[in-house]
Order: structure tokens, then C-alpha cells, then sequence
């Protein structure tokens, strides 16, 4: 366990009260919360517990759920123990703790609900969502991800979008053949040729892309988003990649 080292007396107090703050940081925490007969998780809630039995709803109580989440105790788990503190300690206290316990957490919680998210899309396609996209990163606004699913013939690769990411403009040259194939697989996204209204892509649907020809692709604003991208054979193939897609008139696609 890494040790923990606390030097807020001494910050705060050393030159006013050196010796409230050597007990303060050298006792209670330097040995007393370094001592192993209790973890430091389950030591953090009984803290935030005394705190909150106490009445103490101050930055002291603020540092003491913040430290309980930085050891491991979960949203729930939080939830759980204030809920039955609240019963024995008082319910208003209840109140006051969720008030600033819910700042601390709330992070966590659209995190929570993104994975969760990002999990029911992968279960939504027979594609796995692969890696994050990182050698191309610096070409997309947003995450996005790729899994190969041919490397010879054909390449073919299932690029998944989180919700409002999108490739920047781009084009796929070629003196001859080339372009690209892109088959909706899962989601809800757009394809859009330069000068042209954007057309909107669900499962099923499949788009032809020529070479030489100034596109972009990706998830609409609220939905995952999974195509395969289909290599068009060509005659001295590549990749020209360009600006991004202009944000205002992104937004206004629904």
C-alpha cells in the first residue's frame, strides 16, 4: 500500500499552531492512516460517516469523499452508505452529504453511462469496436475506434464513432479504380460529399465513394455509430486528408 502523506497542518497551521499540525499530520495521518488493521477504503467511508454523523458538511467532509472515491468506493457504494447513515444520523444530513457526495461522483456516472453506451452498441453488431483509432486521431473530432476484419484481397475494417465524432474532410486518390465502400453496420450516422446534402446512414445502408471525390463520415450528434470501410482496388491509391467539418453546419444535422 502506498503510504499516505498528509501535510495540510503544516500548510495551514505550521507557524500558528505547529504542534496541532505535527498531530495532524504525523499522527492521524502519517500513523493512523497508514495503520493496516483496516484498508484504506473501508477507513475512508467510516470517516465520511463519523464526518457526516457529526454534522460537519464543511471542505473537510468535501476532502474526505474525495478521498473515499480515489480509494475505490463507488458511486453506489456511496449512495449506500450515506442512505443508511441518514437513518440513525438524521435525514436533513443525508441531504446535505448527497448535495456535495453528487459533484464528486458525477463524473463517474457519465462515464458509467457512456461504457454502458458503448457496451450495448458492440452487443448491437456481429463487428467487434477494436482498438481506439489513434494513428488517425489527429483526423477525427471525437473517438473513434477500429477493428480489422481483412487485411488481404480486400482491406476491410469496421471504424465505430462515438456519439458526434467524425472524420474531417478527406479523398481517396487514384489514377484508376479506388474509392471506398462504406455498409452501415450499427448506429446512426452521415456521409456527406462536398457541395452536397448529407445523407443520413442506418444498419443496412451502403454508400460508393469514387476517388477523387471531397467527402467526410461519421455518428450523428446522439447515436454510436459502426461502418465497414471497404478498400476499392486502385492504380496508385492514397489518402489526401483535409479540414475539418465546420462545426455549426455539423450541429445542424439531427
Amino acid at each position: 500500500m502506498e503510504k499516505i502523506i498528509q501535510t495540510a497542518g503544516k500548510d495551514a497551521l505550521g507557524k500558528f499552531a505547529p504542534e496541532f499540525a505535527h498531530f495532524n499530520d504525523d499522527v492521524l495521518f502519517g500513523e493512523n492512516w497508514n495503520n493496516q488493521d483496516i484498508d484504506v477504503k473501508t477507513r475512508s467511508m467510516i470517516t465520511v460517516v463519523a464526518l457526516m454523523a457529526s454534522g460537519i458538511t464543511d471542505s473537510s467532509l468535501k476532502y474526505h469523499l474525495m478521498n473515499a472515491k480515489n480509494h475505490g468506493v463507488s458511486q453506489k457504494e456511496i449512495a449506500a452508505v450515506i442512505t443508511h447513515v441518514a437513518f440513525y444520523a438524521g435525514w436533513p444530513k443525508g441531504w446535505a452529504v448527497f448535495n456535495m457526495a453528487k459533484e464528486i461522483w458525477e463524473v463517474d456516472e457519465a462515464a458509467d453511462n457512456a461504457a454502458d453506451a458503448k457496451a450495448k452498441h458492440e452487443a448491437s453488431m456481429m463487428f467487434p469496436i477494436g482498438a481506439p483509432n489513434d494513428a488517425f486521431a489527429k483526423f477525427f473530432v471525437g473517438q473513434s475506434y477500429l477493428a480489422p476484419v481483412s487485411s488481404s484481397q480486400v482491406g476491410i475494417f469496421n471504424v465505430t464513432f462515438e456519439p458526434a465524432c467524425r472524420n474531417n474532410w478527406h479523398i481517396h486518390h487514384a489514377k484508376s479504380g479506388g474509392g471506398q465502400i462504406l455498409v452501415c453496420v450499427a448506429g446512426r450516422g452521415y456521409y456527406q460529399e462536398w457541395g452536397k446534402e448529407a445523407i443520413e446512414m442506418k444498419p443496412g445502408d451502403c454508400i460508393n465513394i469514387p476517388a477523387e471525390v471531397k467527402h467526410w463520415h461519421g455518428a450523428a450528434q446522439d447515436s454510436w455509430f459502426s461502418h465497414l470501410a471497404i478498400e476499392v482496388p486502385g492504380e496508385d491509391g492514397s489518402n489526401e486528408w483535409l479540414e475539418a467539418v465546420a462545426e455549426e453546419e455539423y450541429k445542424k444535422l439531427k
